[in-house]
């Protein structure tokens, strides 16, 4: 299978600059190197109805195209089972019945990194787990034999971080983020993973978890996020930050792209034309502030509001 790189966006809705200069960021690292580039769909959470197609028209309409056909998580139920299974048959998961609340509340284990799952479950009886399922439903969580894991990236050098007992599939049947992505990109040959630097912390339990299921381990690039005037993660309450919202206020897709490009240093115009000089090695390391367009205020949305809650 030849190697690939991917964007694999959620469709909860319109792709906002943030998420375009990712995607522009991952074709140009995949196209550089030789490999596909892939286009998956995350919707086992989070799907909105029209939200995908509004999506994949964004990608198009800035210059971002993609190899074969749309991958969708929710079509490849049997890949996720199937690799719970195999965990399960090492001894390497248990059921959990802890809401989060009571993992908010529970003490730490001894030595164990912050945020990390405290193991409430761990090792409970056959008696209390029957009992326990008499209440709620259980999740289902990977049985860590250690604390902490080290990934290389090509921006950020050596990482290491936290690997605790995390979920696999949620307690309403849900597979969880972590082992679909590891599933999927392995099955989809993705040996390239670029995506924004807020998913850095969740790498060493993807690389971990990826070797236990003998798959190999991808080549990340985190990259920055962009944020917005007071320094918080860009999000579309901060106003004309869609492409549609800022074809409303005049502003086209290929003056969007043009700034996103000039905002890693690249030049403008069709997508080759970066691709041409592209080097990450010269990528900022810092976070971009999305300064708006000319003309347009970026705190406020040039989309008419109507029948909004509280007017």
């Amino acid at each position: 299978m030849t190697s690939a790189g991917r964007f694999a966006p959620s469709p909860s809705g319109e792709l906002h600059v943030g998420n375009l200069r990712t995607a522009i960021l991952a074709w140009l690292f995949a196209r550089s190197t030789g490999r596909r580039f892939l286009m998956r769909v995350e919707d086992l959470d989070r799907a909105r109805a029209g939200a995908e197609a509004e999506q994949l028209r964004g990608l198009t309409a800035i210059g971002v195209d993609w190899d074969g056909g749309v991958v969708r998580q929710t079509d490849r139920g049997q890949l996720y089972t199937a690799a719970i299974t195999q965990l399960t048959a090492a001894g390497l998961t248990y059921e959990c019945f802890c809401t989060r609340r009571e993992i908010q509340e529970a003490p730490s284990a001894p030595h164990a990194p912050q945020g990390a799952y405290p193991g409430t479950c761990r090792n409970l009886s056959n008696a209390e787990r029957e009992a326990k399922r008499a209440v709620r439903p259980a999740a289902i969580r990977l049985r860590a034999d250690v604390a902490e894991a080290t990934v290389r990236d090509v921006l950020h050098g050596s990482y290491t971080g936290v690997v605790d007992d995390f979920v696999l599939r949620r307690n309403d049947g849900v597979t969880a983020y972590n082992l679909a992505v590891v599933v999927d990109d392995a099955a989809q040959g993705i040996d390239q993973v670029v995506r924004g630097d807020d998913l850095l912390p969740s790498t060493p339990r993807q690389a971990y978890l990826a070797a236990l299921l003998n798959m190999p381990v991808p080549e990340y690039a985190h990259v920055p996020l962009v944020l917005n005037a007071d320094g918080a993660r860009l999000a579309k309450r901060d106003g004309a930050v869609t492409l549609t919202d800022l074809a409303l206020a005049g502003v086209n897709a290929d003056a969007v792209r043009d700034a996103l490009l000039a905002s890693v240093g690249l030049p403008a115009g069709h997508l080759e034309h970066a691709l041409a000089v592209f080097d990450p090695a010269n990528l900022p390391r810092e976070p971009w502030v999305w300064p708006g367009m000319p003309g347009v205020h970026p705190g406020t949305s040039a989309r008419p509001r109507t029948g909004s809650r509280g007017a």
